[in-house]
């Protein structure tokens, strides 16, 4: 699977992107978000507010119960505010 991080995400976790291999049992966003935040101390303090994260799959919206996918592609950004 390959997971982009935009804004400060990207500052946080310290990539603009990464191909990880998710575990069989790692079935929807939510629970991916959840394995995401295992991956390192940066992964956990970027994803520690997951109200403030957006998920796109297939550059499609998503929420937490939509399915994943090892061949899918996995954007996290925070919302987009004006300015």
């Amino acid at each position: 699977m390959k997971v982009l991080y935009f804004a400060w995400l990207r500052q946080r976790v310290g990539v603009a992107e990464e191909t990880v291999e998710v575990p069989r049992d790692i079935a929807t966003v939510g629970a991916l978000l959840t394995w995401l935040r295992q991956r390192s101390d940066a992964h956990a303090a970027a994803l520690s507010d997951l109200s403030v994260v957006r998920v796109a799959v297939n550059q499609e919206y998503a929420r937490d119960d939509d399915p994943v996918a090892n061949d899918d592609e996995v954007a996290l950004f925070p919302p987009v505010t004006g300015g």
